[in-house]
């Protein structure tokens, strides 16, 4: 509010108002004359914790630890797997075997599916018989040192062949680089967070890498390490090598952990997350080997589709993965892949769309019994992609649908396949008739509608409207 008063202002407002200039000459702050001291906070009671609350703060721990004890059978600090959770670790460091990792990561990374036996035993029927052992970069150089031993060289410096913990040392290698880099993979078998040795580092930049890093051990990395090791090589690789380290490194301890565990670490998903940052190398090198070799299990397959799901790929390695996924030989759990791809809704190519079409209908006189993962897949990609199929191809996956017929999902893709255009048609055409009632009085109404003569629109003219009374002005 304005001030009000005799019209003379009173001292506050002539100081506020008074120019500048003797604001600052009368300002001591301004002419560093005077300085305020700090405020020295004095320290309260409450923000100190007496003895008793600090005893009471232990006891209250000590009782949830045996609560812990006693829901958990296996040792506190300790997931269902009887293996130690994030942040209990032993004294020596030793504890990097934490199923968990980040408190609920273990719950949120993906969901633990469960499958009928009838449906487990259709996925089964299309599986191959699992090999003994997977194919690792330990295989690949002993069979190189086999071939120079019997092509006369001999080992080279084969001297840690005595010792079954050390590897044979491959031809060519200083015993300074050997002794080196078996010191880094005693380290990498312990390592849980902190940073990482720069001889390790350098790796990738070697010519002779996978010699070199097969003098690590990378069978025994922690799962921490393989995480570290998958964020260096993704980034400091170019896709072939990477592709490399991903099929004969990655690949291979991902299925151990999760044939071993039945679930996978948390340090690998983050290491598979991290591996799409390649994602030709990521395809080539771990989904399109997994699917191959047809030995992939329900576990391995929702991770790696929780993998896809949250990972953000091209569209042009995706669509070339689904084109060969299309011509594999089929197993059970390629549909997850499959599903999962498709329903990301990538602007496919027609040869990839033609190449599903190819895929599904293969299946016609499949005697086998289905998993619903399959009819699933078939329905996510009518779904998505009916506009982009031929009409031709239509009528051939309706005859698939009615040979391998699912009770639910099989009227759904068949009335996906009759509803909207096929390709090449213009929008309205191709519409085919469906099996929803009242379908067949809504053409005979449509038919009668249209046959039915029009009646002519009534016109009004300005001149033939009745007169309208207007208020007078004294009634208003």
């Amino acid at each position: 509010m304005p001030y009000k008063g005799t019209g003379k202002l009173p001292g506050n407002l002539k100081a506020k108002n008074a120019p500048l200039a003797d604001q600052l000459a009368n300002d001591k702050l301004a002419q560093g004359k005077g300085r305020t001291k700090k405020r020295e906070r004095q320290p309260e009671e409450d923000d100190f914790m007496t003895d008793a609350m600090s005893n009471k703060v232990m006891l209250a721990a000590r009782q949830q630890l045996e609560e812990d004890d006693e829901d958990d059978p296996m040792g506190a600090g300790r997931d269902g797997f009887g293996v130690r959770a994030a942040g209990a670790f032993d004294d020596d460091g030793d504890g990097d075997d934490d199923r968990a990792g980040p408190k609920g990561a273990d719950d949120d990374y993906y969901e633990d599916i469960e499958i009928s036996p009838e449906d487990e035993k259709a996925l089964s029927a299309f599986m191959a018989p699992k090999a003994s052992k997977e194919r690792t970069l330990a295989d690949i150089i002993l069979e190189k040192i086999k071939e120079k031993e019997s092509g006369g060289r001999g080992a080279g410096g084969a001297g840690g062949g005595d010792d079954d913990d050390l590897a044979p040392v491959p031809e060519g290698i200083d015993q300074k680089v050997v002794d080196v880099y078996r010191q880094v993979g005693d380290l990498l078998k312990r390592y849980t967070v902190g940073k990482i040795p720069k001889a390790f580092k350098i790796i990738p930049a070697l010519s002779n890498w996978e010699e070199v890093l097969y003098l690590t051990n990378p069978e025994k990395w922690s799962p921490h390490a393989m995480f570290q090791a998958t964020r260096l090589f993704a980034s400091n690789l170019n896709a072939k090598m990477a592709q490399r380290f991903y099929s004969l490194v990655l690949l291979p301890r991902v299925r151990d952990d999760i044939a071993e565990h039945k679930r996978l670490h948390f340090a690998l998903y983050q290491a598979l997350k991290k591996a799409t940052f390649k994602p030709a190398a990521f395809y080539k090198g771990i989904l399109i080997p997994l699917c191959a070799s047809r030995t992939c299990t329900l576990r391995e397959a929702v991770v790696l589709s929780s993998v896809l799901t949250r990972g953000s790929i091209p569209m042009l390695h995706s669509a070339a993965a689904l084109l060969k996924l299309a011509e594999l030989p089929y197993a059970g759990t390629t549909s997850f892949f499959l599903r999962v791809l498709l329903d990301k809704k990538y602007a496919l190519p027609f040869r990839v769309v033609d190449a599903l079409v190819d895929h599904f209908l293969r299946f016609r006189k499949e005697s086998r019994q289905l998993p619903v993962v399959w009819h699933q897949s078939l329905l996510c990609f009518v779904q998505r992609y009916k506009q982009e199929i031929r009409a031709e191809d239509k009528a051939l996956l309706r005859k698939l649908v009615e040979a391998q017929h699912h009770y639910q999902i099989g009227p759904e893709v068949k009335r996906e396949l009759n509803h909207g255009r096929s390709r090449g048609e213009n929008d309205g055409e191709g519409a085919m008739d469906t099996d929803e009632p009242g379908a067949k009085k809504k053409a005979v109404f449509g038919g009668f509608a249209a046959g039915v003569k029009q009646v002519k629109a009534v016109e009004e003219s300005i001149r033939d409207m009745p007169e309208v009374r207007m208020m007078d002005d004294d009634n208003y």
